[in-house]
């Protein structure tokens, strides 16, 4: 910690955390108010170690080009692309406050967290060539998806991705779609960057090693967080008018302890990942784009197989993955008695719920848990058909814990994606969930923002100022299609993007 940063015992606002939305959340608020007095705790003696870190998430930059998960087929048989629209203007919201921060000059080397990558969509058989057909007709009849491109022709797929279809018959039924805007982010090192513009310009402490073990109503301000510095053992107390808790898989068992009524009948389901990461360089090199197929049936969102080309501390990985395991653990540097502990008699019935409706999940978990490496291999496989064990690794990826909510019908429902929980006055938030957390971060902390402080969000002076950091916060792209065009040009050009068509 830099001893130069004073530690008051009052503050307007403590983030607990140190991912992504914390420090997202952080940079949002010291630009629109630098009088805020903000603090940050982080349980871990470094930030961005647990869902943030490259290596424990997909480093993808969810545009939806190349998601399938994201575009359901109706029952009528048409496409669904709503979720995909939204994800697409989410996820350049996010490149909008990047390039901002670049353009002002708190973030610099931007190559060092985001990266063009092409985007692709690739399926075999009958069946998936058509969905993956039909998908990409919808996405092109709107504008942020107009230079998708769809191929059925072996030899564009060559040039797209030549070890996949290396020792591919002919006869083999195959298509795919590529969008060249696609990007790979670093979150860890975009994190750790955030952070040092916290500490650096604003002076905000961010302290690691420190635990918030409880929030409680306070005494002056709103709320009292007790917080143990793990180093000392030293228990202090902090006040504060308002809390966001943003502790990935840590969220759920503090926010249990907040006396608010809005954590009632939720709870977690914990599902962990792992990759295969290549250590033959040749094969690294012979590869460039994240490449999307389809996911088995029962299998959760998160586990959308895909083989990556990843830009990790500098230099450039393949991976596949991710295979889905099962921990107890809400952490990956959790306790194997977290789910235990997350149990009581609010959340029972949801639990019981899932559980009962969800049997091919838990059958699909079981295989997965029960893998080898050559088991691993032969998924690989489908993408690579030469694959050899040697050339590749098993790495932990990290711990999701997927939202599980009160359903009148089935008792409980497991969801995918996040939800912003809130006291009743907005005085404290907590976020629950996980994909794509990260890349839609700017956009979700924009909803605390309107939770907690929605007079401040109708004045001229947030508006003006959040219009100068993010052009499209409140507007809705489709319909300043020209304008659109323009910022995201800029972004581009500030984030040393390669390609924009």
């Amino acid at each position: 910690m830099n001893k130069t940063l004073e530690i008051n015992r009052q503050y307007d606002f403590i983030c607990v955390g140190g991912g992504i939305m914390s420090a997202t959340l952080a940079v949002m608020l010291k630009i629109l108010d630098p009088d805020l007095n903000v603090i940050i705790f982080e349980k871990l003696d470094q930030v961005a170690l647990e869902s943030s870190a490259a290596v424990n998430n997909a480093g993808t930059g969810h545009s939806a080009f190349c998601e399938l998960n994201y575009t359901p087929r109706n029952e009528d048989g048409s496409i669904n692309i709503s979720k995909a629209i939204r994800i697409f203007e989410e996820f350049e919201i996010s490149k909008q406050l990047w390039s901002y921060l670049i353009k002002v000059g708190m973030l610099d080397e931007p190559e060092t967290f985001i990266n063009t990558i092409p985007h692709h969509a690739w399926v075999p058989g009958e069946r998936n060539v058509r969905f993956l057909k039909d998908r990409f007709e919808a996405m092109q009849s709107h504008f942020m998806f107009e230079n998708m491109e769809y191929t059925e022709d072996h030899e564009t797929m060559r040039s797209w991705f030549p070890l996949i279809m290396k020792g591919r018959s002919k006869e083999e039924k195959l298509a795919a779609t590529r969008m060249e805007l696609g990007t790979g982010v670093n979150f860890g090192a975009l994190t750790r960057k955030l952070y040092s513009v916290l500490k650096e310009k604003f002076n905000v402490p961010v302290l690691t090693e420190h635990e918030v073990l409880d929030i409680d109503p306070g005494r002056k301000d709103k709320w009292l967080a007790e917080v143990k510095n793990l180093k000392t053992g030293e228990t202090t107390y902090f006040d504060a008018q308002n809390v966001f808790i943003g502790a990935g898989g840590g969220a759920l068992p503090l926010l249990q302890k907040v006396e608010i009524d809005a954590k009632n009948g939720y709870g977690g389901f914990p599902i962990s990942g792992q990759w295969l990461f290549c250590k033959n360089e040749d094969l690294i090199n012979q590869h460039s784009g994240k490449v999307y197929s389809k996911a088995e049936v029962g299998s959760p969102p998160m586990s959308v197989p895909h083989l990556d080309t990843r830009y990790i501390n500098g230099k450039k990985e393949l991976m596949f993955g991710p295979f889905a395991g099962f921990s107890t653990k809400f952490l990956k540097q959790g306790s194997k008695a977290d789910l235990a502990k997350s149990l009581n008699l609010s959340n029972l019935p949801s639990m019981w719920g899932v559980f009962w409706h969800n049997l091919d999940l838990t059958k699909y978990l079981i295989e997965q848990v029960s893998m080898g490496h050559e088991d691993r291999i032969e998924e690989l496989r489908i993408f690579l058909k030469d694959a050899r064990p040697e050339d590749w690794k098993l790495q932990i990826a990290g711990q999701r814990v997927q939202i599980i909510k009160r359903d009148k019908e089935e008792g409980g429902v497991l969801e995918f994606g996040t939800d912003v929980l809130h006291s009743k006055d907005g005085a404290i938030t907590a976020l629950l969930g996980a994909s794509p957390g990260a890349s839609v971060s700017v956009k979700i902390m924009l909803e605390v923002l309107e939770i907690v402080f929605p007079e401040k969000m109708k004045t001229q002076q947030w508006q003006k100022k959040l219009t100068q950091m993010i052009p499209f916060w409140n507007r809705d792209i489709r319909n300043h299609e020209k304008e659109f065009k323009r910022v995201q040009a800029e972004a581009s050009e500030l984030l040393n993007l390669d390609v924009l068509h």
